[in-house]
């Protein structure tokens, strides 16, 4: 945007984070990138009708495939949902293998992550994947060179691409978009006037959209309600595993978050009844054990993606009152026989390209 859909970070003259709070505080500068965003809107367009339209730009997997991905910039709950899906999935008596980006990593592509991979060469997000969910994990940023990758060295009967939506020349049976419950889709227009990859629109050519939290806002389409749930508090150097509760830890404590959204994690740390002393990082934060000393003795509570990374540094210096949230998903009773019922019947179609002919000052409310 001034950031990274046209590039990852923001410019020089506005920090990354003020930027995106200008987006969902609709502040009225932002107007004055209205042209700016047309252009982007044009050009993403033609770029869709491009790839979909032309057989020799995409492939479809000979296996259903699920996309999870967003609209919105920045983090609204899909590795959750991508854990999730996966077990259901297994449970169903598939074999689901996942594709990722490999946000914040950096190594030869494609990988095929190990539990013992470095977070910094594979991303914090793909790792936490394969040690959440136990199936094939390939980080590569050409989703269609992961995907064959994956089906040639395991045994998958469906692929699951995390953070994918975009990604066109990959073939699709299923797209969920996940949304923040909170933060909607912010001030409703396009990059780099708001936090909108595509038009607000393209959540009708969607099959699932899925709102993490509370529904705060309001959508003309269907949606299904996702829901967190702290499950247990976990100590990174032995493993202890603790219940969510003040008694187990003491009232106050030190919360760190290096994700999309961190406002969401300290909210759901409040609602444990802690009193938190929040310390925000950038997504994808690559720690020192500098950034979480924090001179007392109080305990510091972590995202599990975060822990991911923390734990990499050396085990002789962590902190025995370092912990990491883990959380659970919930999801509604008919969520997944309907989305089992999408991928018996359909095989590997690349999405349609119709014209998003909205432009990026499109609000929904």
């Amino acid at each position: 945007p001034l950031t990274s859909a046209l590039g990852g970070q923001a410019a020089p003259f506005i920090s990354r984070q003020a930027l995106v709070n200008a987006w969902y505080d609709d502040a009225k500068w932002l107007r004055l990138l209205m042209p700016v965003a047309w252009l982007f809107i044009r050009l993403a367009n033609m770029r869709r009708r491009r790839i979909v339209n032309d057989a020799s730009r995409h492939w479809c997997p000979p296996v259903p495939t699920i996309i999870v991905g967003n609209i919105n910039v920045g983090g609204t709950g899909k590795s959750p949902l991508v854990i999730w899906l996966v077990e259901q999935l297994a449970a169903a008596g598939y074999r689901p293998g996942i594709v990722s980006r490999g946000h914040g990593g950096r190594t030869q592509y494609p990988f095929d992550v190990k539990l013992h991979s470095d977070p910094a060469a594979t991303g914090d997000e793909a790792l936490m994947l394969l040690r959440r969910s136990g199936c094939p994990v390939v980080v590569d940023p050409d989703r269609v060179r992961a995907a064959k990758y994956l089906l040639q060295q395991h045994d998958c009967d469906v692929i699951v691409a995390d953070d994918g939506l975009q990604h066109y020349a990959l073939g699709r049976d299923v797209e969920i978009v996940v949304m923040d419950g909170q933060r909607g889709l912010g001030n409703g227009r396009c990059l780099p006037a708001g936090p909108l990859r595509e038009p607000a629109t393209r959540l009708r050519e969607v099959d699932f959209v899925v709102v993490n939290g509370p529904q705060k806002f309001a959508l003309p389409y269907a949606t299904a309600n996702m829901q967190l749930l702290p499950d247990v508090l976990i100590q990174l150097e032995t493993g202890a595993i603790k219940p969510v509760d003040t008694q187990a830890l003491g009232h106050t404590v030190h919360g760190v978050a290096g994700i999309g959204h961190p406002a969401r994690f300290f909210e759901a740390l409040r609602d444990l009844g802690f009193e938190v002393i929040t310390h925000e990082f950038d997504d994808h934060h690559l720690f020192s054990l500098t950034d979480l000393m924090f001179n007392d003795s109080l305990p510091v509570i972590m995202t599990e993606k975060d822990a991911v990374k923390v734990g990499q540094l050396n085990s002789g210096l962590l902190h025995s009152n370092f912990w990491y949230l883990r959380i659970n998903v919930s999801m509604p009773e008919d969520f997944m026989p309907r989305l089992l019922h999408k991928i018996k019947g359909r095989r590997g179609v690349a999405t349609s390209a119709e014209d998003q002919s909205s432009n990026g000052d499109q609000h929904v409310s």
